[in-house]
């Protein structure tokens, strides 16, 4: 079973058999517009809560994507190199950013659940 917790900067974390998918929210990608280039973090890496870890440009602004937890990148999400616009199109499904295992899940509890989340936007 999957639990799906959201950010106040716009992120979903989607965590699943001890491991974390990451992207940014339907309002978020609409707020952004039309997505031309997504700059990923390199798997392997070690982020902190709170860490820049993606740009993500559309033909309005560039915007930074924040790790939600602490832990380290496991995969990216390839496929946004040469079609960005799967944000657009799925942001909270096929345009997920990456992947990374949870160092300390107490974490999650801090994040909000999607009521929440719906309520923080009205």
């Amino acid at each position: 079973m999957s639990t799906t917790y959201y950010t106040e900067d716009h992120e979903w974390i989607r965590v699943e058999n001890g491991v974390a998918t990451v992207g940014i929210t339907e309002h978020a990608q609409e707020q952004l517009g039309d997505l031309v280039f997504v700059e990923l973090p390199s798997p392997g890496a070690s982020v902190s809560k709170g860490d820049a870890l993606v740009v993500v440009e559309s033909v309005k602004a560039a915007s930074d994507v924040y790790a939600p937890v602490d832990g380290e990148v496991k995969s990216v999400n390839e496929a946004l190199t040469s079609e960005p616009g799967l944000i657009n199109s799925a942001a909270e499904a096929d345009g997920w950013l990456w992947t990374m295992s949870i160092a300390d899940e107490s974490q999650l509890e801090g994040l909000m659940d999607a009521d929440a989340y719906k309520n923080s936007l009205d």
